[in-house]
């Protein structure tokens, strides 16, 4: 290593290690357990092959087989479950008292195991709605092995179990893992019905306060979002309900904006291109023929 090559690096490692930077100083040093993106993927895929088995993971040959399986798979996914809970606990603690976040660990993992049959349940609901709604379906396995709106909802229904179980961290890595693959970002605070399909799915955005009732379908591009807020607004805003709720048997077309805390009423259906801000009631058909234009002052909220 030459002179000038020992001062490149001396300097650089000098000011990467100062904390009084303006533009990063305010990044923490993490030196704390951290959950495994290699391992949450592993263990989203195990549970996949266990709600769906034969169609993920190792090959079952044979139905008298499929307890064994289970039984090999359920037992591998509690140990996972257990070892990325307690490092998502771990994530943002003050303290370090390891062996208390293990037992809480153990007991948060063995309540989503108990989970997993609603979960199955709740995707067959999914996988049934992606078929009946589309024609070109010519049955339920190619959706369960194909359909990314398929991957994307298994992911948010699998995150929002662990949401609510209070798991830090972990919730949002898994949705957005599906949201990498599918470019559907659903996030794990978003409460969803049965009966949920999205056709095509590319570009949809639900926001964490969104509630969608049962029998709701989405096409590509749409997005549940919040209007605008102002960073000096209260802190509370961040947990108020600021999302739409979509009521039973909504349809929303391609690329339809729908924002705020508005109501969709039942049996509605939303339009194409269409900007909404406004509550509609039951029964509504909401479409824009042809461009509005309008002029407004800072977003008018939005």
């Amino acid at each position: 290593m030459t002179p000038n090559t020992a001062t490149v690096l001396q300097k650089n490692i000098a000011l990467l290690t100062q904390n009084d930077i303006p533009e990063y100083g305010y990044i923490p040093l993490h030196n704390k357990a951290l959950p495994s993106l290699v391992k949450l993927r592993e263990m989203v895929e195990l549970l996949r092959s266990i709600i769906f088995p034969g169609y993920f993971g190792e090959a079952i040959l044979s139905s008298d087989t499929l307890e064994f399986h289970l039984g090999v798979n359920i037992e591998r996914l509690y140990g996972m479950l257990k070892e990325q809970i307690h490092n998502g606990l771990c994530f943002n603690k003050t303290d370090q008292k390891s062996d208390k976040s293990k037992a809480v660990a153990s007991e948060i993992a063995l309540s989503f195991i108990n989970k997993i049959p609603e979960l199955k349940r709740l995707s067959a609901t999914d996988i049934k709605a992606s078929s009946d709604n589309n024609a070109a379906v010519p049955g339920y396995g190619e959706v369960i092995f194909c359909y990314p709106s398929i991957r994307a909802v298994f992911n948010h229904r699998v995150a929002h179990e662990l949401l609510k179980l209070n798991v830090p961290i972990i919730p949002r890595v898994i949705s957005e893992l599906a949201h990498s693959e599918t470019g559907i970002d659903i996030h794990p605070g978003a409460q969803i019905g049965e009966y949920f399909s999205i056709d095509h799915g590319t570009g949809v955005v639900i926001g964490k306060t969104s509630v969608i009732g049962n029998h709701v379908r989405l096409y590509q591009g749409v997005t549940l979002g919040a209007r605008r807020f102002s960073p000096e607004q209260d802190g509370d805003t961040l947990n108020a309900p600021r999302h739409p709720i979509l009521e039973d048997n909504v349809v929303v077309y391609a690329n339809a904006n729908i924002l705020g805390r508005i109501t969709i009423g039942k049996d509605s259906t939303i339009g194409g291109n269409v900007w909404l801000t406004n509550s509609v009631p039951p029964g509504s058909r909401i479409m824009q023929q042809k461009a509005v234009v309008s002029s407004f002052n800072d977003g008018l909220g939005i």
